[in-house]
């Protein structure tokens, strides 16, 4: 892991930007050390330096905590295919005209989940070596069907919340009987990307014990701030 920049941030929280092999990644951490981490992904490829992103994660950095994300394969402003061009504008266009998406879904939505757990899960292995993080592990994000295949495969995530989760992949939506750890699902209740009653159905199939939903009215975009405290105190719970 080779850091390429740093800055310091309000609430002592130090923002640096990082290369590991071809994976580019930003972390930030808290000036308490060593600190739990939380991986943080957005939406299904959308770039670290997303604004929501970036504001989630300083604000959880700031309640002591060290935020990590990365532009996995594909995803962000890493190199795509042509053919994962042609899929992305395909699934676009068909969300947009109202027609069936979840064979373009799958065909997009599938590899790309495959593709990036392994650099998850090697950035994992080279931010646990860091001084400044203690562990344990969380997962927060909108990449739901990242978030499920993460929780089954990888035992040092202890917690996990996880934003809608109408579009995922048939294969996580079968993984996620397998998902045991604390969870806390947010739900937009009129989002337009996200049909509501397969988000509460992959609710309902999650494995834990302990799952918590948290619906609120609004579009996708329109979580309400407050849910960012309460997804603090959610990993307090289990990660301090």
């Amino acid at each position: 892991m080779r850091f390429t920049s740093e800055q310091r941030l309000g609430d002592d929280v130090l923002e640096r930007e990082f290369t590991l092999g071809e994976i580019p990644g930003t972390l930030w951490t808290p000036g308490a050390a060593p600190a739990p981490l939380v991986l943080m992904a957005h939406n299904n490829g959308l770039p670290k330096a997303e604004p929501r992103l970036v504001a989630r994660a300083r604000y959880t950095a700031a309640r002591g905590y060290a935020v990590a994300t990365i532009d996995a394969a594909g995803c962000g402003d890493r190199p795509r295919s042509a053919a994962d061009e042609q899929a992305r504008a395909d699934l676009r266009r068909a969300m947009q005209a109202g027609e069936p998406v979840d064979e373009i879904f799958e065909s997009f939505i599938g590899p790309l989940v495959e593709n990036a757990v392994p650099e998850w899960q090697t950035t994992l292995d080279a931010l646990l070596e860091l001084p400044e993080i203690g562990g344990p592990v969380g997962y927060s994000g909108g990449w739901t069907a990242l978030g499920i295949r993460l929780a089954v495969v990888e035992p040092r995530i202890a917690a996990a919340g996880f934003f809608a989760g109408g579009y995922v992949p048939r294969a996580q939506r079968e993984e996620a009987r397998q998902v045991t750890i604390p969870l806390l699902f947010l739900l937009q209740w009129d989002d337009e990307g996200n049909p509501r009653q397969r988000a509460l159905d992959l609710f309902d199939a999650f494995g834990s014990k302990e799952k918590t939903l948290h619906a609120n009215l609004g579009g996708h975009t329109g979580t309400p701030w407050f849910e960012l405290e309460d997804g603090c105190r959610f990993l307090d719970r289990h990660l301090k």
